[in-house]
Parts: C-alpha cells; sequence; structure tokens
C-alpha cells in the first residue's frame, strides 16, 4: 500500500488488490532468485499453470495457500537434507527458509486485510 493510504481507516477491493499485485510480484522476484541460482527457469512454486483470470476469489486463495504450504515445506525439506548432510550448498537451504518466510508474512498481510475488510463490511451493515 502506497503512503498515501497509511493514514486511512477503511479500504476497499482496490486496495485488496493491490497488495495482492505485490505479494504476486514479490513472489515472482523469489523465483527469478531461485531459478538464477539453481540455473533453471523460473516456474510456478507447484510446477502448476498459473491460475485462471476468471477463477473465483476462494479458488485463487485456495490455491495461494498450497503454494506457501508447498514453498514451506519444500524449505523444511531442504533444511533436514542440509542436517542429514544430503544438501551441502547453505545458500540454496538460506534461500528456501528466506522465501517460505516472505511467503508467510505476504499470507498473513493478505488475512489482516480481509479481515479488516470483513470488520468494516460488518460495521456498515448496522
Amino acid at each position: 500500500m502506497s503512503v498515501a493510504n497509511v493514514g486511512r481507516v477503511g479500504f476497499g477491493v482496490e486496495d485488496v488488490m493491490a497488495l495482492r499485485s505485490q505479494v504476486l510480484a514479490r513472489s515472482a522476484a523469489l523465483r527469478d532468485v531461485r531459478a538464477a541460482s539453481e540455473g533453471a527457469r523460473a516456474t510456478n512454486v507447484l510446477g502448476a499453470p498459473a491460475p485462471v483470470p476468471g477463477a473465483g476469489f476462494a479458488d485463487t486463495l485456495h490455491t495461494a495457500l498450497q503454494q506457501v504450504s508447498a514453498v514451506q515445506a519444500r524449505s523444511s525439506a531442504m533444511q533436514v537434507a542440509y542436517e542429514r548432510g544430503a544438501v551441502t550448498d547453505i545458500a540454496q537451504v538460506m534461500l528456501a527458509r528466506q522465501e517460505a518466510g516472505v511467503a508467510f508474512e505476504a499470507t498473513l498481510q493478505v488475512r489482516n486485510k480481509l479481515l479488516n475488510a470483513y470488520q468494516d463490511i460488518m460495521r456498515m451493515g448496522g
């Protein structure tokens, strides 16, 4: 969200969509960094095609949560593999941990924004 919107109490669909765009941009940047470090091209976290633009909000949210879960599982697996000695590149392990942390933080921010939007809508109904 921009600095101009910080003082505002409520927010709308535009703000949620802007936050979603920021999250997607950060996710894409992390994928690019990971792909560069592995020498592979960037792909979707689950290896699945990108979400369909006309998909419903619930489907989009569910897909995003699955992606975050996959990133966290990959990070945990890499950490365990490093502890066993199967993975020797600490940079890959740290990159996976950072990616999982950013994905979780972005999910938490989206949840907070959605909760605030829900509370604002509930207050309007009275």
